[in-house]
């Protein structure tokens, strides 16, 4: 089965809402906050939250080597003051860098896409690696 590039793996919502959720996180936000906000159950943001915070530093280093190979430019990435905002930092210039060499996408999508869909799996498969 393929899956859309809206979409993460074994996660009914779509990336972007998810990605609200991190960044809402980020901000300080709180499950429950987060949760009613995107009209969401608790349990659920939790669930998010807690596998994105669980393989943040991972997430960081692979959406790290793809905006380094997406953009020469890029020698270095300014480190944030939490794990998860390191890693929405490294998303962010990945997905920006992907969106301005391959074309324009929501960056959820693009983050969907670098991951294999892959973003919050409960595996140990390794993301997909730049080439």
């Amino acid at each position: 089965m393929l899956l859309p590039d809206i979409a993460l793996v074994r996660r009914v919502d779509e990336a972007a809402v998810i990605g609200a959720a991190l960044f809402e996180a980020a901000a300080g936000a709180g499950q429950r906050s987060i949760a009613a906000g995107l009209r969401r159950p608790r349990e659920t943001v939790r669930g998010w939250l807690q596998r994105f915070a669980a393989r943040a530093e991972m997430i960081r280093a692979h959406f790290s080597s793809w905006a380094l190979a997406l953009d020469a430019r890029l020698d270095e990435i300014e480190l944030r003051p939490t794990p998860l905002a390191r890693a929405l930092e490294a998303i962010g210039l990945a997905t920006r860098a992907a969106s301005v060499l391959l074309g324009p996408r929501p960056p959820w999508s693009w983050a969907a896409a670098l991951t294999g869909g892959m973003l919050l799996s409960n595996t140990s498969s390794p993301f997909p690696l730049p080439r």
